[in-house]
């Protein structure tokens, strides 16, 4: 007996030494930095497998390193001797302290090892130990940049005010640049009582407003703060059209404009819908150049006699010119009052297979039916008469009878500035 247990105790002594030194040989390696890893308590496990059970039982306790575990057998405890014999035995350690790996293995069922699993001991010999630095966040070069418009100073203002900023203006002009009606409509609004401003009946045409500050209504509907864009037009008349929308029996020129009217809806969704009007007239028998805008300062610059723009007519007339006619055309004639007098005709030449002579007549002051009235005085009678250019914008060949196309920048300097 006494053989056996002294063969016993060796055995565990060596498997204790050998679980330990297997142990301890895996944490030493060199390339293996344990420096961050946290200290874990020695855990004593006792395995207890029967070679009849297929089933592995796991019985772990916890406890601390270098001390020993003394068993003790309850009708032994209040026994006031105890044997040499069970002193010695509870002396020598039974079982080692091992730290139990469980894991899971190839054939999917839990299995408890000595040594840690390889992809840990992989994951801990290649993780960088050194303490991470805290990166700078990058600010984006659009981080902190206002969304809003940034307050201006007051001079700033006051000099956009002065210089940039439509200055207060009439309200019978402001009520027709929003497209409420013509200027002289506007004004019988305001004569009527029917226009208030800021709540206040307004009973004064010259009265000034700032349509971005004050708010004006007009028989209850209030007028927008934003005004319609200003539109230029050339188009080209036909003959049996008027240049105003008066008289409801015969038919007006603005209702060639009906396919535009449906395009710009598209453009300008919730922006009132701007009034249009012609620059100047052409009688309902005279056909060509007529222009067609919004911008009642444009069309005054246009149409005063003061900016002596030319326009250029070729007048169709019955029989043969001679030259004392048109030596009487080119000495001008009184218009209501006024001697009007042409800046140039010509006769141009004779087309093939037309009996009718043709003349082209250039004037400036655009008095009422102002080339009619110099070739009937030269004792000629008009056939046709077609308006070809005002100022240096002349009628596009292509623009057919009817139609029409939206002015350019250059065109309406061309306008402007053309001189004959």
């Amino acid at each position: 007996m006494a053989a056996a247990a002294a063969m016993a105790a060796a055995a565990s002594i060596a498997l204790s030494s050998l679980s330990i030194s297997s142990t301890s040989s895996i944490f030493s390696k060199p390339s293996l930095n344990c420096r961050n890893i946290k200290r874990i308590p020695f855990i004593r496990s006792a395995i207890s497998s029967s070679s009849t059970s297929k089933k592995t039982e796991f019985n772990i306790s916890f406890g601390s390193s270098g001390s020993t575990t003394k068993t003790v057998n309850p009708k032994e405890e209040n026994s006031p001797k105890k044997s040499s014999k069970s002193l010695e035995s509870s002396s020598t350690p039974s079982v080692p302290f091992l730290i139990p790996w469980i894991v899971r293995g190839e054939d999917g069922k839990l299995q408890m090892q000595s040594t840690p699993p390889a992809p840990l001991l992989h994951a801990m010999a290649t993780a960088n130990t050194s303490t991470p630095t805290k990166k700078k966040k990058k600010v984006s070069a659009t981080k902190g940049v206002l969304t809003s418009v940034p307050k201006h100073s007051k001079a700033a203002r006051r000099f956009y005010n002065e210089n940039f900023r439509d200055p207060p203006q009439r309200i019978s002009k402001v009520l027709a640049a929003a497209g409420v009606a013509s200027r002289r409509k506007c004004e019988e609004l305001v004569f009527d009582g029917r226009v208030t401003v800021n709540g206040s009946v307004c009973n004064t045409p010259q009265t000034k407003v700032d349509l971005a500050k004050d708010n004006i209504y007009v028989n209850g509907n209030r007028i927008s703060k934003k005004l319609p864009p200003k539109v230029y037009l050339a188009l080209n008349k036909p003959k049996g059209y008027i240049c105003s929308n008066v008289d409801k029996e015969l038919k007006s020129v603005f209702a060639l404009l009906d396919d535009y009217w449906k395009g710009w809806s598209k453009q300008n969704t919730g922006l009132p819908r701007p009034r249009l009007f012609t620059v100047g007239r052409l009688d309902v028998a005279t056909t060509g150049l007529i222009i067609v805008t919004n911008d009642g300062d444009f069309a005054q610059k246009l149409s005063h006699p003061s900016s002596n723009l030319t326009k250029e007519y070729i007048a169709a007339v019955e029989g043969v010119v001679s030259k004392r006619q048109l030596v009487t055309i080119s000495e001008g004639t009184v218009i209501d009052g006024a001697k009007c007098i042409p800046d140039a005709v010509e006769l141009l030449p004779q087309q093939p297979n037309v009996s009718r002579s043709r003349l082209r007549i250039v004037v400036h002051e655009g008095r009422n039916h102002e080339v009619r009235e110099l070739v009937k005085n030269a004792g000629l009678e008009i056939h046709s008469l077609k308006r070809m250019r005002i100022g240096g914008y002349g009628l596009p060949s292509d623009l057919g009878l009817g139609k029409y196309l939206e002015l350019k920048q250059g065109d309406l300097k061309s306008l402007t500035g053309g001189r004959s």
